[in-house]
């Protein structure tokens, strides 16, 4: 029986690319990759000649149990999304469980994901996190902002930045001008900044600075019901 690796591969530097996923991608039989032609890049890089197919959300449904099959039937094979860890707000999900389904070892190496690096550099709270993912384009996004604006874990969010302003000023709707955020944006490339601050000056920021670029929001939680109360207490002693 073979085997489905996952294979992280950069989200932005391609020198972020470890030393096994280079190895394990020379060493497969085949090469799923969500855009081939973006893969092509990464591949020549490292001079991995190997067979590539196309893998993506599109054809995911059609092509996972045969994959599984293919795999089971004494094939090796990897995953790689553009950029990232697949199956992260990136295909991988079904072709994984039509793996496990069938019995077939999957094994996901380390690697890069957008959100690690955004979320450490954030400076706000990390030992306990949610992670959004893209919040929906139409039907339900305001009912989802509504409830994030209640969780008081620090919330991880992707975002196009065509979106990027639009959302800020969503959040700020419904949350307030003061709730803390950070926006990361080319995360590991050249142009790779992070704008801190509160709702509203983050906004201002990329009001007046045209948002280019791949972004991961990273949203302070709501502030618990106690510490605000302590908070007031603190301001009333004080005067």
């Amino acid at each position: 029986m073979g085997k489905l690796y996952i294979v992280p591969t950069p989200v932005g530097n391609l020198e972020d690319m470890t030393f096994r996923a280079i190895k394990v991608l020379k060493e497969v039989d085949l090469i799923l990759a969500e855009d081939t032609r973006t893969s092509s890049v990464l591949l020549k890089h490292y001079d991995i000649q190997k067979p590539l197919s196309s893998h993506h959300k599109f054809n995911e449904h059609q092509t996972a149990v045969s994959v599984a099959q293919q795999i089971k039937a004494g094939k090796t094979i990897a995953l790689i999304s553009d950029a990232g860890t697949p199956a992260i707000s990136d295909p991988g999900y079904l072709l994984t469980k039509a793996c496990v389904e069938a019995g077939v070892t999957v094994e996901c190496l380390p690697g890069a994901t957008a959100f690690v690096p955004a979320l450490v550099d954030s400076g706000l709270p990390n030992n306990k996190f949610c992670f959004e993912g893209f919040l929906p384009q139409k039907k339900g996004r305001q009912t989802r902002i509504k409830e994030l604006a209640e969780e008081e874990r620090t919330t991880i969010i992707y975002e196009s930045p065509f979106r990027v302003v639009k959302t800020l000023q969503q959040f700020i709707e419904v949350m307030g001008e003061n709730r803390q955020i950070s926006v990361t944006r080319e995360i590991s490339k050249i142009h790779e900044e992070t704008v801190r601050g509160t709702l509203a000056e983050v906004k201002k920021h990329f009001e007046e600075v045209e948002p280019k670029g791949e972004f991961v929001m990273v949203l302070g939680g709501k502030e618990p019901e106690e510490k605000k109360k302590k908070k007031y207490q603190d301001s009333d002693d004080e005067e």
